[in-house]
């Protein structure tokens, strides 16, 4: 009678693992067939538990664990892979909610794949209950430079050098309270948001060479909103950008809901179970 390791043994060692993309309740094998996927080729469907797994296949000698490693050392295939993963997901919350996996979620194998759905499948389930009928949506604030009330500028005696440090002061007095106006708008935006969304986050500001604005970066909030809310959202939007002229408001979206799915702690690069 063979071992279960002699077993393992004389079964050959995949050659492709499945890059996964993200998890729906069902989904349509046409639809399926006009996304491409990782290297081109349409993503496919692994389903179980009652859940559909989106993934591309894999070859493990790009994509298996130590490759892997060493390509998301490379900015141009992680940009490129990153392109190429987020526009699945996109394609996918266009057609109905979709969990969404982390880039550069790896499983060895379908039958791995389809354990994480069985393990994890209460969760999934509930974030898909959740995000049925709503969408992601940002809002970005950025600093008007001049827009908010500064410190009159002090008048006094002096000669050309006292003028110079009384006007340099001032200057950095006014950028500093307009830094401080511009935050505190931010805050009251988000605040008024996150009363008309479900659900709401506040990530880091980007830096201006991300951003691609002249000015910094006060607000990049993200917000769940039920699609009957949009319209009252939207306008809520235009109204608090009127009311606060301190920061220019940005509304962007909807976004796969990246922001709104629960992370859990995961090794750095393939990943077993994501959710």
């Amino acid at each position: 009678m063979s071992s279960t390791a002699e077993v393992a043994a004389d079964r050959p060692a995949p050659t492709a693992g499945a890059w996964l993309h993200g998890v729906v309740r069902d989904a349509d094998p046409a639809a399926l067939a006009a996304i491409a996927g990782m290297d081109g080729a349409p993503v496919r469907a692994v389903s179980a538990s009652g859940l559909v797994a989106v993934v591309s296949t894999a070859p493990l000698d790009e994509y298996g664990e130590q490759p892997l490693r060493r390509n998301l050392e490379d900015l141009a295939w992680l940009e490129r892979a990153a392109r190429a993963h987020h526009g699945v997901v996109e394609a996918l919350a266009r057609r109905g909610p979709v969990v969404p996996a982390r880039l550069a979620t790896v499983h060895t194998d379908d039958e791995r794949v389809a354990g994480s759905l069985a393990a994890c499948r209460g969760e999934l389930v509930a974030t898909l209950d959740r995000l049925t009928g709503r969408g992601e949506w940002g809002v970005k604030g950025f600093l008007v430079p001049g827009a908010a009330r500064t410190s009159a500028e002090p008048v006094g005696a002096g000669g050309v050098g006292t003028a110079y440090l009384r006007r340099r002061r001032a200057q950095l007095t006014a950028r500093e309270e307009g830094q401080q106006a511009a935050s505190a708008a931010a805050d009251t935006v988000h605040a008024a948001l996150c009363e008309l969304a479900v659900a709401g986050r506040r990530h880091a500001p980007q830096d201006r060479r991300l951003s691609g604005a002249s000015t910094p970066m006060v607000l990049n909030g993200a917000y769940l909103v039920d699609l009957a809310a949009l319209p009252g959202f939207t306008d809520l939007v235009a109204a608090l950008g009127s009311r606060h002229p301190e920061i220019r408001l940005e509304l962007t979206g909807p976004w796969p809901a990246y922001s709104f799915v629960t992370e859990r702690p995961e090794p750095a690069h393939t990943v077993r179970e994501p959710w």
